[in-house]
């Protein structure tokens, strides 16, 4: 009895996935209180990474002056690290969340002086931050734009859709809450 192409490509299939999973590769390691503070996983087709340590530095943006990191209610700061490799793409993100005493207007007078350094910084009003970051087509736009322009926070953006550093900024009782991002994407002929 002969199996059909069917049956075969299904055959294929499941061992090419058990050859896959088997070359897995997962590395975590955990905080003192147990929880996970870094992941790794690696494959034959991509990597991922993410991990909650994060120094500012990474951002690339200042932290500004007597802000705090915010905390979960856990008591862990609001941080990540994230990589994503997979066939020559790849995403970067990097976030932290901090709350200041001072005021939104002056949290974002100092943070359009910051991020000067990176180019022209487009100020946006929405209500809630929106990151638009993704590998170029061939034909598209690289420029950052604001989606919608409405709302009581203020988004900062300076770069391209693929290599853009955000500071988001929402008032928070008499003070303020902001987040500094970092997110970068490239293609098969950049690094990350």
């Amino acid at each position: 009895m002969g199996r059909t192409k069917h049956q075969l490509a299904s055959v294929t299939f499941v061992m090419v996935a058990i050859l896959l999973l088997s070359a897995c590769s997962i590395n975590v390691k955990k905080e003192k209180n147990g929880q996970d503070k870094q992941v790794d996983i690696s494959t034959p087709v991509g990597g991922i990474h993410v991990s909650k340590g994060v120094n500012p530095e990474d951002v690339g943006i200042a932290v500004y002056p007597g802000a705090t990191l915010k905390e979960q209610g856990n008591g862990e700061n609001k941080s990540a690290n994230v990589n994503l490799s997979s066939f020559g793409y790849g995403l970067r993100v990097v976030a932290l969340e901090y709350e200041s005493t001072d005021s939104p207007e002056k949290v974002v007078a100092f943070y359009k002086g910051q991020l000067k350094k990176y180019g022209d910084v487009l100020a946006c009003h929405t209500t809630g931050m929106n990151v638009n970051a993704g590998i170029k087509k061939h034909d598209e736009s690289s420029e950052l734009t604001c989606d919608g322009d409405s709302g009581h926070n203020i988004e900062l953006k300076v770069g391209t859709k693929e290599n853009q550093h955000i500071v988001a900024v929402q008032p928070s009782g008499s003070g303020s809450n902001f987040s500094l991002v970092y997110v970068r994407t490239h293609g098969k002929e950049a690094e990350i």
